[in-house]
């Protein structure tokens, strides 16, 4: 029988020297694991849609009569208040104007006072016969020609007065202006030349695209309030976050919707209003609105850190007091006080396993070590009455 190498004879020996050393020290510990309770709470679903904010009024600044553009009477960009002078047009011919209608009036009465005082002595003479009935007809239609004068000449003094009054520009509503977009000298066009825009900020509205499923629901909502949808579905509660995640969601209402869907994209646009007292919210800015799409009901809600894959499949794994695992298979909702919501798979009563998820194998036991969920997992106040927030997934 041949010799073994010294090194595979050497080798052999420490394998089995290992081994037995491992039986005599037995199998490795269990790993340990935080295990919990479910938090399970009282919720409310919230549908989410991306909107855009729009004043609730805008006006494009125009001159109601032409001229050449004299004073600016504003910064740009600032706060201004209805009844605030903007611009003035240059006044010199519009004095002119008024100037002549004015003497236009002036001589309009005098020739109706001789008019007058003629009907009334042709209308004395006629009554003992010395003036003919042809006569007093003439001077009738001359008195009523000169009144028509008249009316005709104020007429044109008050148009003389409205064109002056029109070339002081002040802001027809209050809001934040633009910059000026023509500068003093240039010409400006009467009802086409814009000067400026002005946007309303307080209250500022929020417009989302609703699609039919959720619309449908929505307004069997908005019926049992005794409302209509198109009407704002009485009111119903809805918040908004933007981009800026230091400000806090903020809150409006529903207040109305459009009286039809849309042929092309199947879908329905709503509006809610918010008040903006420190004027953060701006049209055109984008955001997430949260509206209210169940009654309340008990959820139950487990960290994401709780939740893992199995190929295609979300499971959590549930530990029983010898400290098997077993995984579960479950479908999930939306994220609520900082946790997700478990839609499918689980009854609430589970421990799971919240932390230590690679350390778990198939078949091997863990240590867990019990730890309690707060009720809130973030300081976030979730959207809509009670409040849930997301979209469902």
């Amino acid at each position: 029988m041949p010799m073994l190498p010294r090194a595979v004879l050497f080798s052999c020996v420490f394998a089995v020297f290992s081994g037995a050393q491992a039986l005599a020290q037995g199998a490795p510990p269990a790993p340990p694991v935080t295990v919990a309770k479910p938090v399970v709470r009282d919720v409310v679903d919230s549908d989410e849609f991306i909107g855009r904010f729009q004043a609730v009024d805008e006006v494009s600044v125009r001159s109601r009569v032409g001229g050449y553009l004299q004073e600016v009477h504003f910064k740009d960009g600032t706060m201004v208040k209805q009844g605030d002078l903007l611009f003035v047009i240059d006044q010199r011919p519009f004095i002119t104007a008024l100037n002549e209608s004015t003497a236009s009036l002036e001589v309009a009465n005098s020739s109706l006072t001789l008019a007058d005082a003629q009907f009334k002595r042709a209308q004395s003479l006629s009554t003992t016969g010395s003036q003919s009935a042809s006569t007093l007809d003439d001077r009738r239609r001359d008195l009523v020609s000169a009144e028509a004068n008249v009316r005709g000449a104020q007429a044109a003094v008050d148009r003389a007065n409205l064109d002056m009054d029109f070339t002081k520009i002040t802001a027809p509503l209050s809001g934040r202006i633009d910059r000026r977009l023509i500068s003093v000298g240039n010409l400006v066009q009467a009802d086409q030349t814009v000067l400026t825009t002005i946007v309303s900020l307080d209250p500022i509205d929020f417009y989302f695209d609703v699609d039919e499923r959720r619309l449908l629901s929505y307004a069997d909502e908005a019926r049992k309030n005794g409302s209509a949808l198109q009407q704002g579905g009485g009111g119903l509660d809805v918040t908004v976050t933007i981009a800026d995640s230091k400000q806090k969601p903020f809150k409006g209402k529903l207040d109305f919707a459009e009286n039809r869907v849309d042929n092309e994209t199947g879908t329905i646009r709503v509006r809610a209003s918010f008040p903006n007292p420190d004027l953060i919210l701006q049209p055109g800015l984008f955001g997430r609105v949260q509206v209210q799409g169940s009654n309340s009901y008990k959820a139950i809600l487990v960290p994401d850190e709780a939740i893992g894959s199995d190929q295609n499949q979300r499971v959590v794994y549930t530990v029983d007091t010898a400290g098997n695992i077993t995984p579960k298979s479950v479908r999930l909702g939306p994220k609520l006080y900082g946790y997700r919501v478990i839609r499918d798979g689980m009854t609430g009563d589970e421990t799971i396993v919240v932390n230590g998820l690679m350390r778990i194998r198939p078949g091997v036991k863990v240590t867990p070590q019990l730890i309690e969920l707060p009720q809130q997992a973030t300081n976030d106040e979730p959207p809509a009455q009670a409040d849930a927030q997301g979209t469902n997934q």
